[in-house]
C-alpha cells in the first residue's frame, strides 16, 4: 500500500497543506525547524493514532486551533487501484473522530488497520539506551499494526491496571492484615481480568518476537560492518514457557500475583503483568545497552524498525516505510547499505536538512518544506 494525497488543516505547524504522493521513493527536504517531520508524523498517526514525538494530542494541534485535519488517500498497491480515503480529526480535548471513504466510525481506532506504517527516527535510540517502556512501546506498536483488535484488548487492559493499581495504593503501608476476605474477593476479581487481558497482549509479543528475531539479525548484518549477531528475547514478569498457550499464560499471571499480592500491597503497585516486562537486546554476548556504541546502537534500532518491516510485509501487508532524518546520522558504507535494502518497498518517505545526505542510488521525487509550504522540486 501507499499514500497517494496527504491533506492537512491545522495539524502542528500547517494552517492548510495538500500533497500530492506517489509510489517509490519520496524525500522532503528544508532546514529545521520548517515542518518535515510533521508531514510525516501525519502519515504515522493514521496508522497508529498517536506520534513516537509527544504522548498527548494536544501538541497535534496547531496553536490556536481547536481541532486539527489530517486526510490521506491509500492505494492498495502499485498494480491495485483500489483505494481508501482516511480521516481523522483530532480534537483538543474531547474524544476524536474518524471516518473511511467519507463513513463515520463508531470509534476512532476502528480505522487502524487501513494503513501500515513503520517509522524510524532519532528517537528509536531509546529502544537501545532508554528504558523498558520504550522497548514495550516498539512490540506493542507491532502487534497492533499485525493485528488491529489488540489495540481494544490494550486499551482494556491499561483500563484495568489503572484500576487494580489505584486500589493497591489505597492498601499500600497499611501492613497485610489490611487484606480482608471483601478487599481479597476485590483483588481476585481484578487479578482475573488482569491476566486474561495481559495473556493475549504477552501471547502476541512472545509469537511476534519469535518470528522477529532471525530478521533482526539478517537486517544488522545487512547495515553494520561487524560480525555481530544481533538478538532480542523476552524477559517476562512471570514464568512462562515460550510455547506457552494463552490460557497457560493467564494461568501463569494469576499464579505469579498471588504468590506476589502482599508485596504489591505492600509497595502500592501491580507488579506483574504485560507492562513490567522487557525485551533483553544483545550483541554478540553482551547486552546492546551500556556496550553497544552509538554506531552499533544506531544500527540496532534501524535493525529492529526493518525487521517490523520485514515481518510485516511476510504477513501480506507492504507497509509505508518512513525514514525521518536517518542518513545524517549514517556513515556512508551504511547509507548505501540502507539505500540497497530500502529502494524496492512500495513507498520510502523520508526527510533530510540536505538532500547530498540521501544516496543518489535512491530514485526520489523531492519536495522542499519551508515555513509551511511544500514544494515540488523539479
Amino acid at each position: 500500500m501507499f499514500v497517494t494525497h496527504l491533506s492537512l488543516a491545522d495539524f502542528r505547524s500547517y494552517v492548510s497543506v495538500e500533497v500530492p504522493l506517489s509510489a517509490g521513493v519520496t524525500v522532503f527536504t528544508g532546514a529545521n525547524g520548517q515542518g518535515k517531520t510533521n508531514l510525516v508524523e501525519a502519515v504515522e498517526y493514521l496508522a497508529t493514532l498517536g506520534s513516537h514525538r509527544v504522548a498527548s494530542e494536544a501538541p497535534l494541534v496547531r496553536f490556536g486551533a481547536d481541532r486539527a485535519l489530517v486526510r490521506a488517500r491509500v492505494q492498495a498497491g502499485v498494480d491495485d487501484d483500489r483505494s481508501l480515503l482516511l480521516e481523522v480529526e483530532i480534537i483538543a480535548g474531547k474524544a476524536n473522530r474518524a471516518s473511511l471513504n467519507r463513513a463515520p466510525l463508531r470509534r476512532a481506532r476502528d480505522i487502524l488497520g487501513a494503513l501500515r506504517v513503520v517509522f524510524f527516527s532519532p528517537e528509536d535510540l531509546a529502544f537501545v539506551k532508554g528504558e523498558p517502556s520504550a522497548r514495550r512501546h516498539f512490540i506493542d506498536d507491532l502487534i497492533t499494526a499485525r493485528w488491529p483488535r489488540l489495540a481494544g484488548v490494550r486499551a482494556d487492559y491499561e483500563k484495568v491496571l489503572r484500576q487494580r493499581s489505584t486500589l493497591l495504593k489505597s492498601l499500600a503501608g497499611r501492613g497485610p492484615r489490611v487484606v480482608n476476605a471483601e478487599t481479597a474477593s476485590t483483588l481476585d476479581v481484578w487479578d482475573g481480568q488482569l491476566a486474561a487481558l495481559g495473556a493475549e497482549i504477552l501471547a502476541a509479543r512472545l509469537v511476534t518476537l519469535e518470528e522477529l528475531t532471525p530478521l533482526l539479525a539478517s537486517a544488522y548484518c545487512d547495515i553494520a560492518p561487524t560480525n555481530n549477531v544481533a538478538l532480542a528475547t523476552y524477559k517476562a514478569s512471570a514464568d512462562i514457557g515460550a510455547e506457552s498457550t494463552t490460557v497457560e499464560l493467564a494461568s501463569a499471571l494469576t499464579q505469579e500475583m498471588a504468590r506476589r499480592r502482599s508485596e504489591e500491597v505492600a509497595r502500592g503497585q501491580c507488579l506483574v503483568g504485560p507492562h513490567r516486562d522487557d525485551l533483553t537486546l544483545k550483541l554478540g554476548e553482551l547486552p546492546a545497552k551500556g556496550y553497544a556504541s552509538h554506531g552499533e546502537s544506531w544500527s540496532y534500532a534501524l535493525a529492529l524498525r526493518l525487521a517490523a518491516f520485514e515481518l510485516l510485509r511476510a504477513d501480506g501487508i507492504e507497509p509505508v516505510l518512513v525514514l525521518d532524518d536517518v542518513f545524517a546520522e549514517l556513515d556512508e558504507t551504511r547509507r548505501g547499505r540502507l539505500s540497497e535494502l530500502v529502494g524496492d518497498a512500495a513507498q520510502v518517505l523520508i526527510t533530510a536538512a540536505v538532500a547530498a545526505d540521501v544516496p543518489l542510488a535512491l530514485r526520489a521525487e523531492h519536495f522542499s518544506v519551508r515555513g509551511g509550504t511544500v514544494e515540488p522540486l523539479r
